[in-house]
């Protein structure tokens, strides 16, 4: 029975996550092999979070002697958290894809505040991700692992939507813990349909579902997966009251708001409408409430939360697209700003004088008594990582999975492809090699940082020629894996550790003179632009002299623009008029 009193701390606590400055941070695409034309089923993730450091995880396969146990540490803090038992065997795993072509990425969305904290558990989400994959070999035996982990030792922390994918499926899973109600999570999955794309930026998706009352794992028509508990323990403790086939997730365990449609699932309409400018982008509806118009018939005050509480107008979980989706636009789609939208970041008086999409946190700002808000597009300044994986059922498994990783900005850097089956990274992406405290002039994220950054001071000068040498790279990477894929086949008919020795010598080679190029590159860009001024190149990299003077360069001073001179001259009125005495 749900007692008066725990009532009352749950309606406290509800209306405190209503309010809560929450981070936003991190952005999922899914996409089923379907709709990518041969490109197979791919995974995308910015892992963004002013405190984390851009570099790709290794963990090598490795065999274990029975009654070895596994220290736990948290992911975002480095906490020692605990021991679990090691299992016999780990898959070889890079970033965060393994050697079975299996795919975990998140965004956190909260949830509940009583929920959130589970005292005594060990597995974090990050533990969780990491520790999965050294063990599954699908994606359906990722989901059954990460439940069955938490179960056993707890989940210690807030709600989460996890994108898990392998050569054949894509599934999203949302969970929640069961705070110090119980131990472990309660939970969903769902399988993504063929020939549709989801997404999910850190608000919880998953509204109805059908109920299992029990997992059919090895079931290849079973779409749902859920935990017993998921609907009764929203009802034993008074979170939700009515019938279990109206009962929604995310409107019980993450109520979306004005927050969660404006910073988050505006991320997800932003992908819809660039993959389905046809059928979703011109939905009046789905735009009025990514800007935060969230509709309900009656509005969140009490608690059980009922039907009527839910909102009404919500995006789809996923959608068809229009047409045929390539690798390479769902990386362009990772670099979204809200361009070609009222909410465009690059056009309002926030961007400056040079069309900077970017807004310094936090998030929210009061000026005389009113809220005003920064958007929070897909692109970000404080994205640790961002990847693209694919996973391909017609390769075999060492060269079908390709993690494409970048560190720092998406819309500044440059994805490079790494096979799952690699022995090994290379140290420019080696997560020993610097630290947000710790400079490393050949680390790939403090590179990537000097770009971007440089590009923030003046966005609309430096940017396009940032974006220029990122397209040409990433299109010749993807043109290439073609004869790469070709040889690691022919070299596998002498034995697969010999082509996984090529790709891994590949991948390792690419990345590390990609690193060296990019610092090349910055030097170019910093001299190019330095002190306002703007020097002439010939278009590939060198800056060009004066015919009379060697050394001086030729100079343009583009300065701030007719339509920013024009602000300042309103805002200042007289006090810098120029008049000649």
């Amino acid at each position: 029975m749900f007692h008066s009193k725990i009532k009352k701390i749950v309606l406290a606590t509800l209306l405190l996550f209503f309010n809560a400055d929450i981070v936003f941070g991190c952005t999922n695409f899914l996409l089923t092999s379907t709709i990518t034309a041969g490109d197979g089923n791919i995974i995308s993730y910015a892992a963004d979070s002013h405190s984390l450091y851009g570099c790709l995880y290794y963990f090598a396969a490795k065999d274990y002697q029975e009654g070895a146990m596994l220290d736990v540490y948290d992911w975002d803090t480095g906490v020692y958290r605990g021991k679990i038992p090691q299992v016999k065997h780990t898959y070889n795993v890079v970033g965060n894809i393994n050697e079975n072509q299996v795919t975990i990425a998140e965004t956190t969305y909260g949830g509940l505040e009583p929920l959130q904290k589970q005292n005594d558990a060990i597995i974090d989400y990050g533990s969780l991700i990491y520790i999965t994959l050294q063990r599954a070999t699908t994606a359906r035996q990722a989901i059954k692992i990460m439940a069955e982990l938490t179960d056993v030792y707890g989940y210690a922390s807030e709600g989460e939507s996890f994108s898990i994918a392998d050569k054949n499926e894509v599934w999203i899973m949302e969970v929640i813990g069961r705070g110090n109600y119980g131990k472990g999570m309660v939970w969903v999955a769902r399988r993504v349909p063929e020939g549709y794309v989801c997404a999910h930026a850190n608000q919880a998706r998953i509204t109805t579902f059908e109920y299992q009352k029990k997992n059919r794992w090895d079931d290849p028509s079973a779409e749902t997966f859920n935990s017993s508990d998921v609907i009764s323990f929203a009802k034993n403790y008074g979170f939700y009251k009515g019938n279990d086939k109206d009962f929604s997730f995310s409107d019980v365990y993450n109520p979306v708001n004005f927050e969660g449609a404006r910073f988050c699932e505006i991320r997800v309409w932003a992908f819809f409408a660039e993959v389905a400018p046809e059928t979703f982008a011109k939905n009046v509806a789905y735009w009025n409430y990514a800007k935060g118009n969230v509709e309900r018939k009656m509005p969140i005050g009490d608690i059980p939360l009922t039907k009527e509480n839910f909102a009404t107008n919500r995006l789809p979980l996923w959608i068809k697209p229009d047409k045929v989706v390539k690798l390479h636009q769902v990386m362009n789609s990772m670099r979204n700003h809200l361009e070609n939208t009222e909410l465009d970041m690059s056009k309002d008086c926030g961007a400056g004088s040079f069309g900077c999409p970017y807004r310094m946190r936090p998030l929210t700002f009061e000026s005389n008594g009113k809220t005003y808000l920064n958007e929070r597009a897909t692109a970000t300044q404080q994205t640790g990582f961002v990847f693209v994986s694919q996973m391909r059922a017609h390769l075999p498994d060492y060269v079908g999975g390709v993690i494409w990783f970048a560190p720092d900005d998406a819309a500044s850097a440059v994805f490079a492809p790494f096979y799952c089956s690699i022995t090994g990274v290379p140290y420019e992406y080696d997560q020993k090699n610097g630290s947000l405290v710790e400079w490393s002039g050949t680390s790939a994220f403090w590179i990537n940082n000097l770009i971007s950054n440089w590009a923030y001071t003046r966005y609309n000068l430096i940017h396009p020629e940032i974006e220029k040498k990122q397209q040409q790279t990433e299109l010749q990477y993807i043109n290439k894996s073609v004869e790469i894929e070709k040889n690691a086949l022919q070299k596998a008919k002498s034995g697969k550790n010999i082509a996984i020795n090529y790709l891994t010598d590949y991948s390792c080679n690419t990345a590390s003179q990609l690193v060296k190029e990019r610092k090349e590159f910055f030097t170019y860009l910093f001299m190019k632009f330095m002190d306002g001024n703007v020097k002439a190149d010939d278009g590939n990299g060198k800056l060009l002299q004066s015919e009379t003077n060697a050394g001086i360069p030729i100079i343009t001073q583009p300065g701030y623009g007719q339509q920013w001179q024009d602000r300042v001259a309103k805002e200042t009125g007289d006090k810098l008029l120029y008049y000649d005495k």
